[in-house]
């Protein structure tokens, strides 16, 4: 009896320790897979490790980005779009495009306008130039006018001359003087002759009053204005017809500016010109244009732009410095497609921008070729290639293509390329 009472508590010590042993080998087991599929989910979020600043990028392994050598960064699944992504777009993360900062603009129209500058000079009015020529062959006793930029009026007494055919004629007139009486068409004929010598009747019958033979005679001024050469001396001999004097009237001036050929479809006769003169600080000229030159200088490449001011005060002076600006509206385009200079790639032969894609979440840059129209100043218009409302690049683009670049698509330099792969990718799939 005993010895079976011993036999059950064998029994039962040895049940109790198997149903311990499955309740503690359980626990375990449960345990371990959990664990194991934490891992996985783990590894099943930060597989996949990707650049920064290219996020085309994917890697199953940590290490460097092979565009820009930086480090990789896990890539959070939680920002990964859905969107589909062309093979030719510049992907960029926020961080990316930040760092870069890249800016943009939406493409508008608007009136082509542009403020044109100009450079020039002030110029006698050409209309108003006079040469005063002697009437009378002779030799010049006297000069009353004697420097350069002296002023004279019309009817001044200038210089005084001896005259040897003066003294012929006035002889003659005093013998048809004396026979007038039977040939009076001689008479008049003698006076017409000094006459034509633009004697005045005033200094002919002066003559006659006299009643000899005056040696010299004074020749006035046919103009009004200021000296601007004088081209003869005391004691010359001159011709009739002989310039004595360069006179230019005042009152009005011309400042002649010069617009590159670029400017020149921009200028019309008729625009308004603000202008200064670098010698009178402070005072603000206007004027209009009323002349284009129609031909362009072979050597400065420019095109005179003439604009006449009225001078009344005499300010303005031949050879003074302008500086002008016209506020020009280019009249043949009007409601045109216009950008920022700044978004423009030029090659020589191309003009690039990089035009965002309208994604929700991601961003990202494609290229674009585009043809300009005319230089605006601070933008340019677009003849094609873009639309209204499109948005383009206008900070950060050269960051962008060289992004490009980098990644074997398509950029300014390179605008055959665009598989969307990258050359180091290349490599590696042609050795395997």
């Amino acid at each position: 009896m005993k010895k079976y009472k011993h036999y059950i508590i064998a029994v039962g010590i040895l049940i109790l320790g198997i149903i311990l042993g499955n309740v503690f080998s359980g626990g375990h087991s449960s345990g371990t897979h959990k664990d194991g599929e934490h891992e996985l989910v783990q590894d099943s979020v930060t597989k996949l490790w990707t650049c920064s600043m290219h996020p085309q990028i994917r890697m199953e392994k940590p290490g460097k980005c092979p565009i820009c050598g930086m480090d990789l960064i896990p890539l959070d699944s939680s920002s990964d779009s859905s969107e589909a992504i062309a093979s030719n777009e510049i992907v960029m993360t926020p961080e990316a495009v930040q760092l870069a900062n890249i800016q943009t603009t939406t493409v508008e129209r608007s009136n082509a306008k542009k403020d044109i500058r100009l450079l020039g000079k002030v110029k006698p009015d050409e209309r108003r130039l006079y040469s005063q020529v002697s009437h009378i062959p002779g030799r010049i006793e006297r000069l009353y006018v004697n420097f350069t930029g002296e002023k004279v009026s019309q009817g001044q007494r200038i210089v005084r001359l001896y005259s040897p055919d003066l003294i012929s004629a006035q002889k003659e007139l005093f013998e048809a003087i004396r026979s007038r009486d039977v040939y009076p068409q001689l008479y008049t004929a003698s006076r017409n002759k000094l006459k034509l010598w633009k004697l005045s009747d005033a200094q002919i019958d002066a003559i006659e009053k006299l009643g000899k033979v005056s040696e010299q005679v004074d020749i006035y001024s046919d103009y009004s204005g200021y000296v601007m050469k004088r081209n003869v001396e005391l004691g010359d001999h001159v011709k009739a017809g002989d310039n004595l004097f360069d006179i230019a009237n005042l009152n009005s001036v011309w400042v002649m500016f010069e617009a590159y050929e670029s400017d020149i479809p921009w200028i019309h006769v008729g625009d308004e010109v603000d202008f200064t003169i670098q010698a009178i600080p402070g005072r603000n000229f206007k004027g209009k244009v009323d002349y284009v030159d129609p031909f362009v200088s072979s050597s400065t490449r420019v095109a005179k732009v003439r604009v006449e001011v009225n001078n009344g005060e005499k300010k303005l002076l031949p050879e003074m410095y302008a500086t002008g600006v016209i506020k020009a509206t280019l009249k043949t385009e009007k409601d045109a497609l216009i950008i920022p200079k700044s978004a423009v790639l030029w090659t020589g032969k191309r003009a690039v921008v990089y035009v965002k894609v309208p994604h929700e979440k991601t961003i990202s840059f494609m290229y674009r070729e585009i043809v300009l129209g005319q230089d605006m100043g601070d933008f340019y218009m677009v003849k094609s290639g873009l639309e209204a409302g499109e948005v383009v690049a206008t900070n950060g683009v050269f960051r962008i293509d060289a992004s490009a670049q980098l990644s074997g698509q398509k950029s300014m330099m390179n605008p055959n390329e665009g598989t969307g792969t990258m050359p180091d990718m290349d490599m590696n799939n042609k050795n395997k």
